[in-house]
């Protein structure tokens, strides 16, 4: 049962810690502002955002605080970090919750402390003047961290499943076309007009701008030239198409030159254009006229036949009234030729067919419409709009709309310039004329649509571009063009109105241009803004944050713009941020046809582009790295291996993130791509990769230039020679203790790639052999992802190196043979007790010969060492590496069975099981009701290893399950490879042996020297109920029945390519004279985000935490002096609770009970949670429960006493729990028979663990690096039982010992000289030592006599001492004083001691 108390007359929630010096700051600062103390001073504005130096933001979220007066607006400038030397981004006003207030908000208030309240408070330990000072609050308080939050802490360090129907690569077209040949038919028949039409009187007569009636030429040459100019019209639209004029044919004529067409085409595609304004209109079947030999006849040619003649592909463009005619009944002839074909292959499978798919019609006109027929306007209206497009706008516009300046027909053709120069009045129109059609093709047509008609082909683009502005000008007139594919209605589109705007704006400095070249006045051009106005929408478009991911409207005119030097560094910044928005962006972008302009730019030599391109070439390469081959054409790849020179400068201040993204675009490059390797590989740039590695400031660029080098070994025995020469395997080598995870499992991947040169030398044994001695020390690294890449190098060497693991694996199969009979032999001659002493270490043997004398071979090698290793990484607390570690482990064995070892390892393997289980049942057998003691052995330095062995820990049963079938005697191996056989327990309590110093005192009670919990009652394995162990995010539990294999497949490269695009997010953009972006970040991360999900309830959490301290921080006076008996919560937990922790903020309770399961209740509404078990080994328990990152998304934290370390995420979900990480957070593990387990405490605002226990140091993690920064010598032969530190600052340790000795350690000092101060006032087991986090920072001690002291660092003596526990020492009989356990608020003074009944005391 658990019940929760609470003062009267009002129930205070958890206070916090760090947030009090925040206030003392602010209020330290507000002082300085104003003489006069404000009742409701403003508030600090938090900021939170993502650092780009991933050694401290890759594990961490940073909170700014900036205090806003009178004289700084609110939208201040934006900071630097001087220690990241970066920038910091203020995204809005988040106020972020202050936990307690000390004694520096004593004004704040004011209005709320009670009359007799001092007017100062002096803080223990002299503290008061350090965190009083302004400086170092500031400092303090400028940083606030969130840890494992992370990519790798989030994704699990695994990539996303790729969908195999997910091709990045379609904006590619693989199936591109080109129109190679073209038939321009014109059946005009001049002078004769068709006996079906009736025309006008004045009618249309143009021609191809040709008037036949005002030529003075006969009919035939009018018709030559009508037919050459109809061929110049097209061939400003493709020139590279050969043409063929057919002028007034035969049916015999048209069917040869058809024909002839296709043979010459193959398989490209043809343009048949058919101008039938001097013959009949086309049939109601869709048959077209043309004429008899003699041209006395018209003759109809059936689409069928046409068909057949060109085949396909091909491209139709029907200029003549009734055309939709022809457009109705094409696919019904087609349809009629792939019965046929489809009837020819049954008669005969290897019959060659014509294909008749892929056909492009275009017509002027409906089925039953004519042609516009009024005098201002062309014959052949339709022909003019595809082919000359701004000569018939400015016609048009001239008779649509009426200028304030004389302009005339006429003068239209007097525009300076031509069509090709963009600078031009002239080509300026054709340019906005076809960033106008494409954007609105963009918005209108479906995106498959589009690619085919708008990039496949050059001449269709161009076609289907002026057929867009066919459609509103033949509609205008009363005719409907159609087509197929049929395109929808975009006559009406807005940015026509556009279009019009900039016909205007030219035809209004006409006549001054007209008047300048005749002579006049000088007239300067004034330049169209239809861009810059365009950009400006566009990036309108940015700052909205592309809700729903809707594509801009503005990406085709963004894809023009790049062509002009005036606006290509705007366009290619607004690109980038566009570019920066996700994968989806990058892929509209490659779909619209950005890559080839983006490729092209690479041999710009623009000195200001180099920035923005390298930062949109990674981003298209983190999307689809399917552009190798582009990049060595006209050898683009040097692009970024001068920029990844440091000889090279860039007009940014931070190159190397720039450096970063070249390493990243090589680094794809050169993935997968021989001929990529080839081109890039030279001894410079690997040693240019290994210089950027001492690169302390940007661990991007030192993860990338070692991903950079993997790739150009990977398969390539000519890079790994090259490699090392520069030595670059032992520079790789090197970041083994690198401070960024990333950066060390990129180092590993390198490495992995090392290894296999194919001529297995002397000289490239002992390369990779020193490889694998040196990186063995990174078993011990907490990060799972370095871990497990780790094992890939292994299970590479494993495979590579075979027959020495099996010779390993075989010899330490004989070790374990030994110790088995070894104990059984101890255990049948003590029966009654079994053995006491502990021996050590299974992993490690102290002798190199065996019992048959013969010498081990594996002693001392590289191969024995690794193998320990991955015998100690399979019962790693993380799933994913312990399933990985069994897989080469189960793959060893099965080969060891089969090689010639086989059949004395068999029957080895059946020993060792059958002297386990005996072992085990003994053990079952003798086992008493209390709990036995945690033990676990020590471990020795293995001869011939760089780094001491881990030490074993117990095997935990599930983990027994994963890899390959195993046999009992496979389990067997497993299970003593952790705390040894059973048989090594007592058998039944026996006294321990007296230490020094406890003969003198005879009448001191046995349970004040021992742990607090070791005679209480666990639970009944018969009554115990299992709780379901969480798992890591994405875990996916190995087929048992699929054979182990290796080498076990990294997915580090990928998974780092998915987090490489978000990071980039992060880098600014700057030249020497300007900023490229308004804001330090181009996009803010979600959390950050106004009006994001995330960021909303963050503002929640932050507001509610406010709320809470408003409401609870008066309570602190009163706490001391009021009665805790108000109920707060009463409930069951079903199982004996052991360990209990409250969150600050949420209502929650943690409990872990005296087996390895925890239950997460809502203490408010005594509901459970959830509850999930920790996963812990036999014979071992929970002895540490806390919440991290409570002002935010707190996590939970646990230890357990074999010396793990696991951290969950959504613990109070029973479906959503995942397993952050897991890490065996002590090793070397004393053995003792008063054990203390693994006791921790945890540093929020320093970001440490300090661990400590049943061991001989206290051992300091950096949650942020992820690595072991200090080993602080114990000092002490008996355990250490309890640990705490100064909270705020995190400088000082006080840790309490089993003898009751406290000693007090300063970080700051060498380890060896860390202990400044030791009190020995205490004479037993210390129970608890405890600084204060918040209120007067008074450190608390306690042991099991039941006094409890109060402490001052700077002092010798104890401050006070209180009798918490009734009882007198000399009393055996029943009245022991024996205290359980101690806890001490963190704000008030108050703390509790446990003797049944609990006692409540006030300091």
């Amino acid at each position: 049962m658990t019940a929760i108390s609470a003062p009267n007359p009002a129930s205070p929630h958890q206070l916090s810690n760090t947030q009090e010096n925040l206030r003392q700051y602010f209020t330290a600062q507000i002082q300085q502002l104003s003489p006069e103390p404000s009742p409701r001073p403003s508030m600090a504005r938090i900021v939170i955002r993502q650092d780009s130096n991933q050694t401290s933001s890759k594990s961490t979220r940073r909170t700014n605080i900036d205090t806003p007066t009178n004289s700084e607006p609110e939208n201040a400038v934006p900071y630097v970090d001087d220690r990241t030397n970066d920038w910091v981004r203020q995204t809005g006003a988040l106020v972020r919750s202050n936990t307690d207030v000390g004694p520096g908000m004593s004004r704040l208030l004011e209005t709320e402390r009670p009359e007799n309240a001092q007017e100062h408070w002096e803080l223990r330990h002299g503290y008061d003047e350090l965190y009083n000072s302004a400086g170092y609050l500031a400092q303090l308080s400028a940083n606030y961290f969130m840890y494992y939050t992370e990519k790798r802490h989030e994704t699990g360090g695994k990539p996303r499943q790729v969908d195999p129907h997910d091709n990045t690569s379609e904006w590619r077209m693989r199936d591109r076309l080109k129109t190679v040949s073209a038939a321009l038919v014109m059946c005009l028949n001049l002078g004769v007009d068709p006996p079906d039409v009736v025309k006008t009187n004045p009618t249309a007569r143009m021609e191809c701008w040709i008037d036949p009636a005002a030529t003075v030429l006969n009919n035939v040459k009018t018709m030559e030239q009508i037919g050459k100019k109809l061929q110049e019209q097209y061939e400003g639209l493709s020139i590279r198409v050969r043409y063929k004029q057919y002028l007034d044919p035969s049916v015999e004529e048209t069917k040869k030159y058809c024909v002839n067409l296709r043979r010459n085409a193959k398989d490209e595609r043809i343009l048949y254009h058919y101008n039938g304004h001097g013959v009949p209109q086309p049939t109601p079947s869709g048959e077209i006229w043309v004429f008899n030999r003699h041209y006395t006849q018209y003759i109809p040619v059936s689409l069928y036949d046409l068909q057949q003649w060109l085949g396909a592909p091909s491209l139709f463009v029907f200029d003549c009234s009734g055309a939709g005619n022809i457009i109705a009944n094409f696919d019904i002839f087609k349809e009629k030729h792939e019965k046929e074909i489809a009837e020819a292959k049954k008669n005969n499978p290897e019959l060659q067919q014509s294909s008749y798919g892929d056909n492009i019609q275009l017509a002027a006109c409906g089925r039953n419409e004519l042609l516009p027929t009024s005098p201002n306007l062309p014959a052949d209206l339709f022909t003019c709009c595809l082919t000359t497009p701004i000569d018939i706008s400015l016609q048009f516009f001239l008779l649509k709309h009426e200028l304030d300046v004389p302009v005339y027909k006429k003068d239209l053709k007097k525009i300076p310039g031509r069509l090709a120069e963009r600078r031009s009045p002239l080509g300026e129109l054709n340019w906005i004329f076809t960033a106008v059609t494409d954007t609105i093709a963009w918005n209108c047509l479906p995106r498959a649509t589009f690619k085919r008609l708008f990039r496949q082909d050059l001449m269709v683009a161009a076609l289907f571009r002026n057929f867009l502005l066919a459609e509103r000008i033949m509609r205008a007139n009363g005719c409907s063009p159609c087509s197929v594919p049929g395109l929808p209605e975009t006559h009406n589109h807005s940015l026509w109105e556009a279009w019009d705007l900039t016909i205007e704006g030219v035809l209004k400095q006409l006549p001054a241009m007209i008047e300048a070249e005749e002579g006049g006045p000088p007239y300067e051009y004034q330049h169209s803004d239809f861009f810059t106005e365009q950009l400006s929408a566009f990036e309108t478009y940015l700052t909205q944050g592309a809700p729903s991911q809707q594509a801009p409207s503005q990406l085709p005119v963004l894809l023009q713009v790049l062509l002009s030097q005036v606006h290509r560094l705007r366009a290619l910044i607004l690109l980038s941020r566009f570019l920066d928005m996700g994968a989806w962006a990058v892929e509209l972008a490659l779909t619209i046809g950005i890559f080839p302009y983006v490729l092209k730019l690479l041999q710009s030599a623009a000195f200001e582009l180099k920035p923005v391109m390298i930062f949109i070439w990674a981003r298209i390469l983190a999307v689809d790295g399917a552009v190798q081959a582009d990049l060595i054409k006209d050898n683009g790849y040097q692009y970024f291996l001068n920029i990844l020179n440091p000889a090279t400068t860039l007009p940014v201040p931070n190159a190397s993130e720039h450096r970063a993204m070249s390493a990243f675009v090589l680094s794809m490059f050169c993935r997968h791509f021989s001929q990529g390797q080839m081109v890039c590989l030279s001894a410079e740039l690997i040693e240019t990769c290994t210089g950027h590695l001492q690169d302390t400031e940007n661990p991007l660029l030192r993860q990338w230039s070692c991903l950079l080098i993997s790739m150009l070994w990977v398969d390539y025995p000519e890079a790994k020679w090259v490699g090392i020469r520069s030595q670059a395997h032992q520079k790789l080598c090197e970041m083994a203790l690198d401070p960024v995870p990333e950066v060390r499992a990129a180092a590993l991947h390198a490495l992995t790639n090392f290894l296999g040169i194919p001529d297995l030398t002397p000289q490239v044994r002992d390369y990779e052999e020193s490889v694998a001695c040196t990186i063995i020390i990174m078993t011990n690294d907490s990060n799972s992802m370095v871990r497990r890449e780790l094992l890939v190098f292994f299970s590479t060497f494993v495979k590579r190196y075979q027959n020495k693991f099996l010779v390993a694996a075989f010899e330490q199969l004989l070790e374990e043979q030994r110790h088995l009979k070894e104990d059984d032999t101890s255990a049948n001659s003590n029966p009654q007790h079994g053995t006491l002493s502990r021996r050590p270490s299974r992993l490690s043997t102290d002798t190199s010969v065996d019992e048959a004398g013969t010498r081990k071979v594996s002693k001392g090698s590289v191969q024995g060492t690794m193998w320990l290793h991955i015998l100690l990484l399979s019962i790693d607390p993380h799933p994913e590496v312990a399933q990985d570690a069994m897989t080469i482990m189960d793959y060893v064995h099965l080969k060891l069975l089969e090689s010639p070892l086989g059949p004395r390892a068999q029957p080895l393997m059946n020993e060792i099981g059958r002297l386990s289980r005996k072992a085990e049942a003994a053990a079952a057998r003798a086992q008493p009701p209390s709990r036995p003691p945690s033990v676990a052995p020590n471990a020795r330095r293995t001869p011939g290893s760089s780094s001491p062995a881990p030490s074993n820990l117990r095997q935990n049963e599930s983990y027994l399950s994963m890899g390959m079938r195993r046999t009992a005697s496979m389990a067997a191996v497993l299970k003593n490879l952790t705390f040894g056989s059973s048989a090594s327990v007592p058998a039944s309590p026996m006294p321990p042996p007296r230490e020094p110093g406890q003969a003198r005192r005879k009448r001191v009670p046995d349970e004040w020297s021992k742990p607090p919990d070791v005679y209480d009652a666990t639970s009944k394995p018969s009554t115990y109920v299992k709780a379901k162990v969480p798992k890591s995010k994405g875990f996916v539990e190995t087929d048992p029945s699929a054979p182990p294999s290796i080498p076990l497949k990294s997915t580090f490269f990928e998974w780092s390519i998915e987090v490489f695009g978000p990071h980039m997010s992060n880098i600014r953009l700057l030249t020497l004279s300007n900023q490229y972006f308004g804001e330090p970040q181009m996009r803010p991360n979600e959390p950050d985000e106004p009006g994001s999900g995330d960021y909303n309830r963050k503002l929640f959490r932050r507001a509610r935490n406010e709320k809470v301290l408003t409401c609870t921080q008066p309570l602190k006076n009163i706490a001391g002096s009021s009665k805790w008996d108000q109920p707060c919560g009463f409930f069951n937990n079903g199982t004996q609770p052991t360990k209990m922790c409250l969150h600050q903020f949420e209502d929650h309770l943690a409990i872990a009970d005296d087996r390895d399961s925890i239950c997460i209740w809502d203490w408010s509404k005594s509901t459970r949670l959830n509850r999930f078990s920790n996963g812990n080994p036999t014979r071992s328990r929970i002895n540490e429960v806390r919440f991290i990152n409570e002002d935010d998304q707190a996590l939970l934290l646990t230890g357990s006493s074999d010396g793990i370390v696991k951290i969950f995420r959504n613990y109070e979900q029973e479906k959503n729990i995942e397993l952050v990480t897991g890490f065996r957070a002590l090793t070397d593990l004393v053995p003792s028979t008063k054990n203390a387990g693994l006791v921790l405490d945890w540093q929020q605002g320093q970001g440490k663990l300090l661990v400590a226990g049943d061991v001989k140091v206290i051992r300091v993690w950096n949650v942020a690096t992820e690595i072991c920064t200090n080993d602080i010598p114990a000092r002490s032969s008996s355990p250490l039982t309890s640990l705490t530190t100064d909270a705020v600052a995190g400088d000082m340790i006080i840790a309490g010992y089993g003898d009751g000795a406290i000693r007090v350690f300063d970080q700051r000092l060498k380890p060896q000289l860390a202990m400044v101060k030791v009190w020995r006032k205490h004479n037993q087991w210390i129970t608890n030592v405890h600084m204060q986090r918040g209120g007067l920072r008074e450190l608390v001690s306690g042991c099991r006599d039941g006094e409890v002291k109060l402490w001052d660092i700077r002092h010798k003596q104890e401050v006070a001492t209180i009798r918490a526990v009734e009882g007198r020492a000399g009393d055996l009989g029943g009245g022991v004083a024996v205290m359980r356990g101690l806890s001490v608020h963190e704000h008030a003074p108050v703390f509790a001691a446990k003797n049944p009944p609990a006692k409540l005391t006030r300091t």
